[in-house]
């Protein structure tokens, strides 16, 4: 019998030793080296009998060439969720590893919960592994969301052998694993939750689906700043890393894609929570533009473009005179030092002096703007509140500004416009290489190529 190789593993940075020292020579913390067993016998790579057609074997004889690959033995099927089938590409696909992430209480036990149960509902073998809760607490809460309990297969464990055990007698089409924290393997002696473990049981599970071709959900913790809890190799094990935005104090959940091999990148799905669990947000852009029926200086709509389509955002500005000896920048939802920025762009090209004035900007709904289309309709809140004076509430701005001044064009303009149009805008103004060549039907576009032009068109 071969004998088992060991290594020594950081559990706060996750480099490997090939023996114990009391000091990481990586990190330099003390005393955080634990013994894994590498090449266990009990590794699913090492089980032929998980193992079925079109699974992964490793045998030379499963080469073969791109053009010879089917693509039709795998098909994607719906998660019975359009928002969710959305942030996902358009669907499960079979083999597939999600992971999911948010913040205690947003609702990722819940989501899991409802899609399963419809799913195994539907037909679809559906196994539920949870870590952190009782069958009775799941059970619960099934029937306080007035799900179909009927044919959805539970299992409370968080031994990962013994979850792949229980997973191969049933042969479910999708599992859960609720948490990866908390889930554990025996060829690992540090403690659950540590970078060794989380590694070693995130790479056995996933091992189990991909040979299976199983579709597997994760679900992660995150830390007090919002990332994703445990090694960053985790993330990229996974196939589809998606997170639940929005806490307990907002009823609505956003749920963004952060990384998908399967469709597109920051795609973003609106979940409203009610008595009944998460439901879906049709139309997203009519919550962000909850408006007041008057009008009041620093507020303007913008157009951005999240994932596959348009989203139209209210965007707020304050400034005030600064009782500080260096001015205050705060952000909620955009980037601090991007507005710092763009305050300089507006001093040197705009004329507007604001060395001395407090900005303080908020993005409406809790929404998080990452990309630039943003810059115009920042700078024209701003320059509305300091002036005050407020813009007109059919007014719809977009578009990306540079730091000689210039106004740059953004993807999607036109799709974005007819979004505007569709909500009843009535004036836009845009980048000039943005302006559609066929008018768009009640709506008067402005496309404008410096930021001057743009306080000239106010």
């Amino acid at each position: 019998m071969a004998k088992s190789k060991i290594a020594f593993v950081c559990t706060d940075c996750g480099s490997e030793h090939g023996q114990w020292q009391g000091q990481c020579a990586s990190c330099k913390a003390w005393n955080t080296l634990s013994q894994i067993n590498l090449g266990a016998s009990t590794s699913p790579a090492t089980k032929a009998d998980f193992r079925k057609p079109g699974g992964y074997s490793g045998d030379v004889s499963d080469v073969q060439n791109l053009s010879d690959i089917d693509l039709e033995a795998l098909p994607r099927f719906s998660t019975t969720i359009d928002e969710l089938d959305r942030v996902l590409g358009g669907g499960l696909v079979p083999g597939s590893v999600i992971l999911i992430g948010g913040n205690p209480g947003a609702g990722k036990s819940t989501l899991l919960l409802q899609v399963m149960c419809l799913l195994a509902h539907s037909g679809k073998p559906a196994l539920y592994v949870t870590g952190e809760e009782s069958l009775q607490q799941v059970g619960m809460r099934a029937k306080r969301l007035q799900l179909p309990e009927d044919n959805l297969k539970m299992l409370a464990e968080t031994n990962v052998e013994t979850i792949c055990k229980a997973a191969q007698t049933h042969k479910p089409a999708l599992l859960v694993v609720d948490s990866i924290q908390v889930m554990h393997s025996a060829d690992v002696a540090s403690a659950p939750g540590s970078v060794s473990q989380v590694r070693e049981s995130a790479a056995y599970l996933i091992q189990y689906a991909k040979q299976t071709n199983t579709v597997l959900f994760l679900v992660g913790h995150v830390t007090k700043e919002g990332n994703l809890a445990g090694p960053k190799v985790l993330e990229h094990m996974i196939d589809c890393f998606i997170m639940l935005e929005g806490g307990s104090e907002s009823k609505y959940r956003v749920l963004r894609g952060q990384k998908n091999r399967f469709g597109a990148v920051n795609e973003l799905g609106v979940f409203g929570m009610t008595e009944l669990g998460l439901k879906e947000v049709k139309n997203p852009s009519a919550i962000f533009l909850a408006r007041t029926e008057e009008e009041s200086a620093g507020s303007i709509v913008m157009v951005l473009w999240e994932g596959t389509r348009p989203l139209l955002v209210e965007i707020q500005a304050l400034v005030d005179a600064t009782q500080l000896g260096n001015p205050r920048r705060v952000t909620v939802g955009l980037d601090q030092n991007r507005l710092a920025m763009l305050l300089a762009v507006l001093h040197r090209h705009g004329g507007l002096y604001m060395a001395d004035q407090d900005v303080f900007v908020n993005v409406v709904g809790g929404v998080k703007v990452t990309e630039t289309s943003a810059d115009l309709a920042l700078l024209l809140a701003v320059v509305s509140s300091f002036r005050d004076q407020a813009l007109p509430r059919e007014l719809v701005v977009f578009g990306e500004v540079g730091l000689a001044g210039e106004i740059r064009p953004v993807p999607g303009g036109q799709e974005r416009l007819r979004e505007a149009a569709k909500h009843g805008f009535k004036r836009a103004i845009v980048p000039k290489a943005n302006v559609p060549k066929t008018p768009i039907p009640g709506m008067e576009v402005v496309g404008i190529s410096k930021i001057s032009q743009a306080l000239d068109a106010l």
